[in-house]
């Protein structure tokens, strides 16, 4: 058995071992981390010694950290993510390089026609008719893309939208609303196949996922992390918003918005911001609440996302691609029967 994984902002963690009567049996871990001191290296190899292949990320952790010694320094990993690669060595889980990706970004659509898309498009991969693809959106009108399960009521103000000539869609995504305007926003979906972060809990997929996005912002000079669940923020503050949608496929829908030159002050007329999450994030006013990229680059926002894709094709590989033609077909059918329909944007009322 071989499993690797590359902790988000971290090193590569990679171990070796062999299956005997059901437990792990020859057990070595090795990767470009540190570690002090050196003996370390052998506790960690002999607490996973003889453990059972199904035992859980945690537990993996517990045995680990049970078995270092009391002053031990470990720096790029940590005890849960040699859990993570043994459970992706287990799983048969796959690395971005086993694939053949392919990029797209199209013209700007209707923003409905965007949300039918990502449902298609993951379905595609899940279904094997498409191999794993990022596609960066574009829209040609205002919107307020709400989560699966928010009330419209609770999230929108809609005297507001129908001021700003604005929609609302209703993503298939969990997560929170987002008032998007054309060229305001950077809006990316990867449609993967679940062998990819297979292995790894909910929350670590969304870091594995968003990695090398991070690594094209820090090459622009954002001191650019990511704050669990699903944030991406620097010292400046929150940038983007993550959110995901696994299909009975086993495909992954995983899409990020980032905030390039955003209306705060129509964002807080079209948007209910309670004040129970205005709290939370310790804000004062919605216009806090986002700082966006060109402010923190000066850069055009196609440079941005030039550089994102540049940075992708660097580490994952990639050729640009297109939308088919049925694809295209089956997503503005999908929005006729289900993203613009009642039914689907008031589910939850």
């Amino acid at each position: 058995m071989h499993g690797e994984y590359k902790v988000p902002g971290g090193k590569l963690v990679v171990v070796d071992f062999e299956l005997v009567d059901g437990r792990i049996s020859d057990f070595r871990l090795s990767g470009d981390f540190f570690l002090e001191p050196d003996e370390a290296l052998g506790c960690i190899d002999a607490a996973v010694e003889g453990m059972t292949p199904s035992s859980t990320i945690e537990e993996f952790g517990t045995a680990i950290q049970h078995a270092l010694p009391s002053e031990v320094h470990l720096l790029g990993f940590t005890p849960d993510s040699v859990g993570v690669a043994i459970r992706r060595a287990v799983t048969g889980a796959a690395h971005w390089r086993d694939y053949d990706w392919q990029i797209i970004h199209e013209p700007p659509i209707a923003p409905r026609l965007n949300a039918a898309l990502d449902e298609v498009l993951t379905a595609a991969v899940g279904e094997g008719l498409r191999g794993p693809t990022l596609r960066i959106w574009e829209w040609t009108e205002p919107a307020v893309f709400i989560g699966s399960f928010q009330s419209v009521k609770n999230e929108v103000d809609e005297e507001q939208l129908r001021a700003h000539d604005a929609q609302i869609v209703r993503r298939i995504s969990g997560g929170g609303a987002m008032y998007m305007e054309p060229q305001g926003c950077i809006t990316y979906a990867l449609y993967v196949p679940g062998e990819l972060v297979r292995g790894m809990s909910f929350a670590d997929s969304y870091a594995y996922l968003d990695e090398w996005v991070l690594e094209a912002l820090q090459a622009l000079g954002i001191d650019a992390h990511y704050k669990p669940l699903n944030d991406i923020t620097s010292p400046h503050g929150k940038i983007g918003g993550a959110a995901q949608k696994r299909l009975g496929s086993g495909a992954v829908l995983h899409h990020v918005t980032m905030a390039y030159d955003m209306d705060t002050a129509v964002m807080a007329q079209v948007l209910r911001i309670g004040r129970e999450k205005l709290s939370d994030k310790g804000t004062a006013s919605a216009q806090k609440r986002v700082d966006p990229l060109r402010t923190q680059t000066g850069l055009a926002r196609e440079e941005i996302i030039e550089k994102m894709v540049d940075v992708f094709r660097q580490r994952h590989g990639g050729q640009m691609g297109r939308v088919t033609d049925g694809e295209w077909d089956a997503a503005e059918r999908l929005v006729e029967q289900k993203f613009a329909t009642e039914e689907w944007i008031y589910r939850v009322p």
